[in-house]
Formats: C-alpha cells, sequence, structure tokens
C-alpha cells in the first residue's frame, strides 16, 4: 500500500499541476473557450493510462511461465529506466516548467483547439503512462494485493485534492522540498523493482547467479508476509536475496542518489503565486 500510494501521489500530483498550470493560464487570459480542448485532451490522456494499466495485466495473465517471467522482467527494467528520468527531468525542468506550458498554450493557438488538445494530452499522458507501468512492476515485486489497490487509489484521491487546494491557492506547499523528498523515496522503490528484474532475468538464465543467495531468511520470514511485503514494497528487500541482486540494487541506489541529491544552483518552488 504505502509504496503504491507513493507512486500515484506523486505522479498523480505532477499531473495535477500541469494540468492546473493550463487551465490557471487559459481562465487568467480570458479564454475560457479553451477548456474543453483541455479537458478533452487530460480525458484522451487518462484513457490512455488506464488502457495500457489493463493492457499490462492482461498479457501477463496470458503468458506461459518463462514468457511471464521474460515481461515481467523487460517491463521492471523499463519502468526503472522511465522512474529514473521522470525524477531527474522533473529536477531540471520544475523552475521554467510553468512558462513552457504557457509557451505551447499560446503555440497551440495559432494551430487550433485540436493542437491544444494534443499539448494537454502529451503533458499528462507522460504522467500517467509512467505511472501506469510503475505501478504494474511494483505490483509484481509486492504482489498484486487489495492493500496495493487501496494504496493507488488513495493516492491518486489525494494527488487530485492537493492539486485543486494548490490550483484554488487554498493551502501553500513547498513542491520544491515535497518532489525532491519523494524522488528519493521513488528511488528507492525503482531500486527495488530493479532487483526484482534481476531475480525474472535469473529464473530464464539470463543472469547469473540464480540460487548463491546473499541471504535465504524464508524460513523464519514468507515473502507474503507482512513485514516480507511492506520491506519489499519499500526498499525492495526480499527474503533469498542472490548476490546479482544485492551488487546490482547497491549500485543503482548508490549512484543515482548520489546524482539526484546533488545541490542545483537555483531552487526555486514549481507554482509560483
Amino acid at each position: 500500500m504505502l509504496s503504491t500510494f507513493l507512486i500515484a501521489l506523486r505522479e498523480g500530483l505532477e499531473a495535477a499541476l500541469i494540468v492546473g498550470i493550463l487551465v490557471a493560464y487559459v481562465v487568467k487570459t480570458d479564454r475560457r473557450q479553451l477548456l474543453t480542448p483541455i479537458w478533452t485532451g487530460v480525458g484522451i490522456a487518462l484513457a490512455a493510462s488506464f488502457a495500457l494499466g489493463g493492457f499490462l495485466s492482461f498479457t501477463s495473465a496470458e503468458l506461459s511461465e518463462r514468457g511471464e517471467q521474460f515481461f515481467a522482467g523487460t517491463t521492471s527494467f523499463v519502468a526503472v529506466g522511465l522512474v529514473t528520468w521522470m525524477v531527474f527531468w522533473m529536477k531540471r525542468v520544475a523552475r521554467t516548467l510553468k512558462d513552457d506550458l504557457h509557451g505551447k498554450v499560446d503555440t497551440a493557438l495559432s494551430a487550433g483547439p485540436l493542437a491544444l488538445a494534443a499539448a494537454a494530452f502529451f503533458a499528462v499522458a507522460r504522467e500517467g503512462l509512467e505511472t501506469a507501468l510503475f505501478v504494474y512492476t511494483n505490483f509484481k515485486t509486492v504482489a498484486a494485493t487489495s492493500g496495493a489497490s487501496i494504496g493507488l487509489v488513495a493516492g491518486l484521491a489525494v494527488a487530485v485534492i492537493l492539486g485543486y487546494l494548490i490550483y484554488n491557492r487554498s493551502i501553500k506547499l513547498n513542491l520544491s522540498k515535497f518532489f525532491k523528498i519523494t524522488g528519493v523515496a521513488l528511488i528507492i522503490v525503482a531500486a527495488g523493482v530493479l532487483s526484482y528484474g534481476v531475480h525474472e532475468y535469473q529464473e530464464l538464465g539470463w543472469l547469473p547467479g540464480d540460487g548463491s543467495y546473499a541471504w535465504d531468511i524464508s524460513s523464519v520470514m514468507a515473502k507474503d508476509s507482512i513485514a516480507g511485503t511492506l520491506l519489499a514494497g519499500t526498499v525492495g528487500f526480499d527474503v533469498n536475496t542472490s548476490w546479482v541482486q544485492l551488487a546490482l540494487w547497491a549500485t543503482y541506489l548508490g549512484l543515482v542518489l548520489r546524482l539526484y541529491t546533488r545541490p542545483a544552483r537555483t531552487v526555486q518552488t514549481l507554482v509560483s503565486k
């Protein structure tokens, strides 16, 4: 629940803020007639995100055991790559995101409502598709339980509420600090997803070290126990972890966290007053 809540909250709030910036700019410039293409683009992006989630779940269920291992391992590696790119992308563009979105609106206006809908679609689809892929792989890591589903729904709900309150200026949130903290947390979760992908490839025989464990405490802690699931979903801990899994988990975590936490030259909030 905790890891899926965090993923949904972080990605959902990013999407909500992007939509809020677009809507606020259109309203502020007294072009409310353009709200329809914006919401149309947002709606299509959300539908595409849900469709991707359904496709991943359906495809995984229909595959053979080896096919499922390949699919789960590959999607894990892709998800880790996308999430890593996303947290660094947000850190880099946060200072200019608002101006960039305003520029996209002004540019799209000259091409008509369809271009504006496309701008809204691509702005939200990036977050939605990443969320669908990362949540799917995280579900595979911790096993798809009702708690994980509740965490997903709760995270999206809180993200929408926070986005609305920020849009109405009902609350003030230090977005720079929020995204930095959640970025660190997502990197930790991504390290666990990476370890899971390595495990799947080891079972396929495509990576060495299957059966050579750094530790194996499955006799005292079941993988699907509350403690095992909580540790797997938060820090990527596996009750039987191979040396290869441990080495790649530690390398990714140490390298990416070091690069991500390096001080930026200028730190500003994502949304100005």
